[in-house]
């Protein structure tokens, strides 16, 4: 089973929790992808040098410098550790990003954003390529275009291009928050996609709850069974979710039964 994580949140900003879901993915299927962001680690290095962060519907405002910030923070020092992480826990890993082989092609989202990019495609062969050769991928939000552009790609959309692209059979995202909370403040423990429409028209899910559900429902329209979102601190959670534990929420394309 190819299974696609998305690391998130704290969860790369925490040495220990680090420690312990590189020891979580050391274990588990060895047709692996991973996929990670970086934003509160780019907003801390902007703000110590005097640049204010400015996002739109959840996304980062991405001139030149914070493309600058972006490449230095999350494809260098962001991606390295977890490497570094997951080869001290005994799992040869690469890391990369979507630039590197042309692995995502992305284009500009739109002007407002700057050199924010939506990833168009994914070339599941080079992941293939890794994982077949006995390597994690570790793959940082980060993509070009064939003209020498580089793009801030928000870590979800990226999650969503690569699990399509690689065709993958499950994708889970793991992040600072028990799941996709209700207008109540419940833990909705499955969604298909109009409560999906729903939660995101009125309001209750927004900014970058907002973001990670329309990646989640494009995951979904692409061809995957299921997303799942949870809790990174939840203790073994990696393996308690392919095991089918209901823990987090659990999106599906249609109607359930």
């Amino acid at each position: 089973m190819k299974v696609l994580i998305k690391l998130g949140g704290t969860l790369l900003d925490e040495t220990d929790r680090q420690a312990d879901l590189a020891r979580q993915l050391a274990r588990i299927s060895d047709q692996l992808v991973v996929v990670h962001g970086g934003g509160k680690q780019v907003t801390r290095f902007l703000e110590e040098r005097g640049i204010q962060s400015r996002f739109v519907g959840g996304l980062r405002v991405s001139d030149e410098s914070v493309i600058d910030a972006v490449t230095k923070v999350i494809a260098g020092s962001v991606n390295k550790r977890l490497v570094s992480a997951l080869i001290s826990a005994g799992r040869a890993s690469v890391g990369l990003s979507g630039i590197d082989g042309a692995l995502t092609v992305a284009a500009q989202l739109n002007s407002e954003l700057a050199f924010v990019g939506s990833p168009g495609r994914t070339d599941g062969r080079l992941l293939d390529l890794l994982v077949q050769g006995g390597y994690l991928p570790v793959v940082a939000c980060l993509a070009g275009d064939l003209h020498g552009n580089i793009y801030n790609v928000n870590a979800d959309q990226m999650a969503v291009s690569c699990a399509a692209g690689w065709r993958a059979d499950k994708l889970l995202f793991l992040t600072d928050v028990a799941g996709v909370r209700g207008a109540a403040g419940a833990v909705l423990s499955r969604l298909d996609e109009k409560d999906i429409e729903e939660l995101i028209q009125s309001g209750t899910a927004h900014g970058g709850m907002q973001a990670k559900l329309n990646a989640a429902r494009a995951a979904l329209q692409s061809g995957l069974a299921e997303v799942v979102i949870a809790s990174g601190h939840e203790p073994d959670i990696c393996a308690r979710l392919l095991a089918g534990e209901p823990l987090g929420s659990r999106l599906f394309l249609g109607a359930m039964a």
